[in-house]
């Protein structure tokens, strides 16, 4: 009766610090992704994706994994949450300046902060906001490289073909929305070649290999490509099984070598 006593106890205890300790690994995921579009100028881009911070404080082993690698850093929505330090989001964007410049879109956790009290962060803090908005990056020879965000669906009546509009069509282009349910929405006429999503956690605790969400991947379609990420931080418990957290490290050219397939 003992020992039973102890397994009842002892195994449930365990399980949670499984889970917790899953929750708060660091993994970086390196892609490589060849587009027959990818202006030739560029060379190749290198970008470091993160989603769903939310809780989390990035740790350094992944700052110093990422560092001399990426071009630009772009934050996938949920950075934060209600009831996280505006301290902590600042350290946060604080380690991600030591690795590139930051691009960020909103997620739908973060409407729970103070609007106001986060635009003043980022600008202290270098950081450019993208909400149905673009930036255009552009080579020596004059090509151009779309980075464009899209705000969060949840919250927004958003128009894809409206964002899309001003945009040259022949470019090539990065979406970023945080929820990947902007898929339905994209076009094979858009030509868009890369979209970058998170939000879904892969489902954060997954049973028999069944979650509330997919995990995240990396999905192929007609004309776009499409990550979706497991993200880094959790919502409301801290816990993770079955769907570990990750970052990325996305290397784009238009040399089909060592190309990653989903």
């Amino acid at each position: 009766m003992g020992i039973l006593l102890i397994i009842v106890i002892v195994l449930p205890v365990f399980f949670l610090w499984y889970m917790w300790k899953v929750a708060h690994e660091n993994h970086m995921i390196e892609h490589k992704l060849s587009f027959p579009s990818f202006p030739a100028s560029f060379g190749e881009i290198n970008i470091f994706f993160i989603s769903d911070i939310h809780r989390r404080l990035i740790n350094e082993k992944i700052i110093d994994q990422v560092k001399g690698k990426a071009d630009l850093v772009i934050i996938g929505g949920d950075l934060t949450e209600k009831g996280v330090p505006y301290t902590r989001t600042e350290e946060n964007l604080r380690r991600l300046n030591e690795i590139a410049p930051i691009y960020f879109i909103w997620g739908n956790n973060d409407y729970e902060k103070n609007r106001t009290k986060l635009m003043e962060i980022f600008h202290k803090n270098f950081v450019t906001v993208l909400e149905n908005d673009y930036q255009v990056l552009q080579s020596d020879k004059g090509e151009k490289l779309y980075i464009i965000g899209i705000g969060e669906i949840k919250y927004q009546d958003i128009c894809l073909e409206s964002v899309l509009e001003p945009v040259d069509k022949e470019s090539f282009k990065i979406v970023i929305c945080h929820n990947p349910e902007i898929w339905n929405d994209v076009k094979k006429e858009h030509r868009v070649s890369l979209l970058l999503s998170g939000h879904t956690h892969g489902g954060q605790i997954r049973l028999f290999g069944l979650g509330l969400y997919p995990k995240g991947k990396l999905y192929q379609g007609q004309e776009t490509t499409l990550l979706i990420s497991n993200g880094y931080g959790t919502t409301q418990l801290p816990l993770r099984l079955g769907a570990r957290p990750e970052t990325h490290l996305i290397k784009i050219t238009g040399n089909k070598e060592n190309e990653d397939h989903p």
